[in-house]
């Protein structure tokens, strides 16, 4: 592994690698992460897990911090775990906060667990475990194509996305990152440049999230004004480590299948009116004071 000047910890079988200018050696955030990962790994013990479909081996293992803007104007920003597993014909991206969450419903102990993590994120005034980013993003699944799952409010939803339809042109800058010499490369998609930077040395036409189609591992991007911002702190071999397709928790436990367009403006309108949206879907009037308000960020999709 290259990673100069960096720090693994160890917890139990989960590895995260950390920036320790920026992260620090441990704090409350990491410390929560290691109580959560106790309490699932204790809980699991004598539980058999729900059996999950295997689409392919990892062979790598990265993670990418995601910082992204709640409220461009105020400039609030809120921070995100992205994990990347590479598999030979397949890759998995997701959020680490989102799975553990998806990790804990999926036990038949799910509330005696949430109890004692809320209990402990109370006494010591740390982020009670929520979920981020709830997209899981499944490349190269089935052959040639993409599929995403996604989250609004009591229901799951799956569509299928395009590969190749990055239009990527490459730029003659360069960098280093976690040790590797990084070349840049810009594109327009759905509704932002982007400007990334790539390692020709991990010949892996991926990246974090949606993002692909470079000669080499993407290890830094952004978009121009900086509202989304995805950048790598780890990256490591694995061995024994399948890539499975996760399943649902929420609701009926079964994926909606539905189109990406239509999943957008569903998606807008819940983060416009989210009671108007719960009201639609279970008849439910949370509030008749709320009032329909405009997105004070821009999402990762627009278009």
């Amino acid at each position: 592994m290259k990673n100069d000047k960096k720090l693994k910890f160890n917890m139990d079988e989960i590895s995260i690698v950390l920036d320790t200018k920026k992260h620090g050696v441990l704090n409350r955030d990491n410390m929560l992460i290691k109580i959560i990962c106790i309490i699932i790994l204790c809980m699991f013990i004598y539980t058999p897990l729900i059996a999950q479909t295997k689409i392919d081996e990892a062979n790598f293992e990265c993670q990418y911090d995601y910082t992204y803007a709640k409220d461009t104007l105020k400039r609030i920003d809120q921070n995100d775990r992205l994990v990347l597993l590479l598999g030979q014909k397949t890759s998995k991206c997701y959020s680490y906060y989102s799975m553990q969450i998806d990790t804990i419903f999926a036990s038949p102990k799910r509330d005696e667990i949430m109890k004692k993590v809320i209990n402990f994120a109370f006494k010591s005034k740390t982020d009670y475990p929520h979920k981020r980013m709830k997209a899981y993003v499944y490349k190269n699944y089935p052959d040639g194509k993409m599929t995403v799952t996604d989250g609004l409010s009591l229901q799951d939803y799956q569509y299928e996305d395009s590969m190749n339809c990055m239009n990527w042109t490459t730029g003659d800058s360069a960098k280093t990152v976690l040790g590797y010499t990084v070349q840049d490369a810009t594109c327009n998609f759905r509704g932002h440049k982007w400007h990334a930077w790539f390692t020709p040395d991990i010949p892996i036409m991926d990246g974090p999230w949606k993002f692909h189609g470079l000669p080499g591992l993407i290890m830094e991007v952004t978009d121009e004004k900086r509202y989304h911002v995805f950048k790598i702190v780890g990256i490591r071999k694995v061995t024994n480590m399948p890539i499975v397709f996760s399943k649902t928790y929420v609701g009926t436990e079964k994926f909606e299948k539905i189109d990406r367009r239509k999943f957008l403006k569903l998606a807008r309108k819940y983060l416009e009116d989210s009671a108007g949206y719960v009201k639609l879907e279970t008849g439910i009037d949370l509030d008749q004071n709320i009032t329909i308000q405009k997105l004070k960020y821009k999402p990762l999709e627009t278009e």
